[in-house]
């Protein structure tokens, strides 16, 4: 036993000269506590991507319609162009059953009521393309001009005015 006893001492003695040869840090056979650590982290963290100086700005975003969209509105400007308004609004319909988020399509139909001389629907259809829009300052300018309109026809003409002084207008 005391053999043994001597072979462990001796083990031990060995390991601890090999870490202190090997510059490695012994290991503690206590926790080191928070407040005593002065070395930051072994590895910095990733830089945020919501750091300001990091972040690229957003490329710019310009709606479309996909083809089937497309060809809805060509047929529903071909029927309003004969004066079928029925007709162009339940195509428009159609559009906006396919892409609802589309803003452009809501600037149709926008129009569309317009024409048909319903100033205060074609003021929806303006404001909700224009909340849809955000990113694509050509669709925003077109849903302005839009909504401008619609609130003329209503001789809102200050508010129409203020829609004009937005700079997504200029």
């Amino acid at each position: 036993m005391a053999q043994e006893h001597h072979s462990l001492t001796r083990l031990a003695v060995a390991l601890t000269a090999a870490v202190l040869l090997s510059g490695c840090p012994a290991p503690s056979l206590r926790p080191a506590s928070p407040s005593n650590s002065s070395a930051g982290p072994l590895y910095p963290a990733p830089p945020s991507p919501s750091a300001p100086s990091q972040r690229a700005p957003p490329p710019p975003r310009e709606n479309r319609l996909s083809p089937a969209t497309g060809s809805l509105v060509t047929q529903a400007r071909t029927l309003m162009s004969h004066g079928d308004f029925d007709g162009a609004s339940s195509t428009l319909d159609r559009a906006l059953r396919i892409e609802p988020n589309n803003p452009l399509l809501w600037i149709e139909l926008g129009r569309l009521r317009l024409a048909e001389t319903d100033a205060h629907q074609a003021e929806g259809c303006g404001r909700k393309a224009l909340a849809l829009a955000s990113g694509d300052q050509g669709t925003q300018r077109q849903a302005g001009r839009l909504l401008a309109d619609a609130l003329r026809a209503q001789r809102r003409n200050q508010e129409a005015h203020e829609v004009e002084s937005q700079p997504f207008m200029q």
